[in-house]
């Protein structure tokens, strides 16, 4: 028996040593790294690096042909020793919109930390693409790997929903997840053996092929009448998202760099869903007995609100998936005092919405279980966003609109952001540093004309169009 078991382990042994050698092999020759696994998802057309080497000021700059989608900056080619390089990523809250970087959280941050440190040199660069997903963000993060980063920082969920693709070959892809992710995602073998894998299922079913630049449903009219409810589709796309934050995080950790990942914040309580259908397997006699008992339901008045209560809950056991049932709930709810409750009923609108453009329930949990998997650290700036809001329901007291801050509430994720870089230790707590902030704060703000506001209301009002379906692009085709 004894020898039966030394036998095993020496067997394992031999055979862990043999995948020890083969990775040291891996390494010597720089085979496999992180950064050149392939997405198995979807592919792009092609890819285009954000950023482009000016000769003439030798600075890498955001040309104009991608300033479509992003908003210039840009950041010296030469780093000095006292430089603090961070790169930004995400959509459109990290550009600072429907304004731009100058009031977006990373121009806070800047700001925060030369208060906090000024004999360093911080340059924050904003990687905000509008409309821009996780799977599109993850080239951009490979590319600054060449720009000599100091750490990385991650704001993404609201836009994963936006173009039309299909999942077909990857509903045999398995998660990956857990204490082991972290090892197996740095690990060459595992790099080498994910491509060889992603080239077998690439070549029995080729995977979508995406544009080079955004294609948005809703860039192009009457986009809203494409969304319909699809529960597999939907858990597709939140799979890829996991793997997209995982993906982030092995690139970084193989490279040494920090990465810090931020709960995105979505309003709740003044922003409807986008689109609102009943359930597919409804007859047409309860379609109908649902439309009938909620219109009963918001002909009531306020002071009759327990009986809207009432009509809404026995219209949800019709169709408890109705995301206009449940944010009238919630509102009735709301106003009766009921908060918490409220409250539940504000997410379940938003994440059965038919049109999600904010980050789901579900997407949250993927992201703070792949930051607890790989310890990464995770900034819940949707918690302290509620913490400051009425009855701690996030709603216009910080929200622009549905997934933009306020300008107060992007200070609030810079402040956030310097707090955990003290705790990473990356910066020293200071005693006396507020009053510079809060004069830095107002010395900034002073330099913006009345035009900046202007053309944020102007985008605003466009904004609000695109999510209503009416983009003035005409659909030629379907997407």
């Amino acid at each position: 028996m004894r020898r039966r078991l030394w036998f095993r382990i020496l067997a394992i042994a031999f055979g862990l040593s043999l995948v020890g050698a083969c990775e040291l092999v891996l390494r010597q020759f720089d085979w496999g790294a992180p950064q050149t696994a392939g997405d198995p998802f979807v592919g792009f057309a092609e890819i285009h690096p954000l950023f482009e080497l000016n000769p003439e000021t030798q600075r890498y700059e955001i040309p104009v042909n991608r300033q479509t989608f992003f908003q210039p900056d840009s950041f010296p080619a030469t780093k000095s020793e006292r430089t603090f390089r961070i790169f930004v990523f995400g959509g459109s809250t990290v550009q600072g919109r429907p304004y731009a970087i100058e009031t977006s959280f990373t121009t806070w941050l800047k700001l925060n930390l030369r208060a906090l440190a000024p004999d360093r040199d911080w340059q924050v660069v904003n990687c905000g693409g509008v409309s821009y997903a996780s799977y599109r963000l993850l080239p951009i993060l490979r590319e600054t790997l060449a720009y000599e980063p100091d750490m990385f920082i991650v704001y993404t969920g609201h836009n994963e929903f936006l173009e039309a693709r299909s999942y077909a070959q990857t509903k045999r892809l398995a998660s990956t997840s857990g204490p082991v992710f972290k090892t197996l995602a740095n690990s060459r073998l595992y790099a080498l053996s994910s491509q060889a894998c992603n080239q077998l299922l690439t070549s029995q079913q080729p995977k979508p092929q995406l544009a080079a630049e955004v294609d948005a449903l809703l860039d192009y009219r009457g986009g809203l009448a494409k969304y319909h409810r699809d529960d597999p589709w939907r858990d597709q796309v939140i799979q890829h998202f996991e793997y997209n934050l995982q993906r982030m995080i092995a690139v970084s950790d193989a490279n040494d760099i920090p990465l810090v990942l931020v709960n995105p914040v979505a309003n709740l309580r003044d922003s409807p869903p986008f689109k609102m259908e009943c359930s597919s397997d409804l007859s047409a006699a309860e379609r109908e007995q649902v439309k009938t008992t909620w219109e009963r339901a918001k002909a009531l008045p306020a002071a009759q609100t327990e009986q809207a209560v009432e009509l809404l809950r026995a219209a949800l056991a019709i169709d408890s998936r109705h995301p206009g049932l449940w944010f009238h709930l919630a509102k009735c709810l709301d106003r009766s005092g009921q908060h918490e409750l409220a409250k539940q009923a504000y997410l379940r609108a938003k994440d059965e919405d038919i049109c999600p453009l904010r980050v789901m329930e579900s997407q949250a949990a993927a992201m703070r279980r792949v930051a607890h998997a790989t310890k990464t650290p995770w900034i819940d700036a949707r918690a302290e966003f509620a913490r400051l809001s009425p009855q701690t329901i996030v709603g216009k007291e910080l929200m622009i609109d549905h997934v933009h801050p306020t300008i107060r509430g992007h200070q609030l994720i810079a402040e956030l952001l310097v707090d955990e870089l003290i705790r990473l230790g990356t910066l020293s707590a200071q005693t006396d540093w507020r009053e510079t902030q809060h004069a830095d704060y107002k010395h900034h703000l002073a330099q913006l004309d009345a035009t900046y506001f202007e053309r944020g209301r102007e985008r605003l009002a466009g904004l609000r169009r695109w999510s209503e379906g009416r983009a003035l692009k005409v659909m030629e085709q379907e997407p």
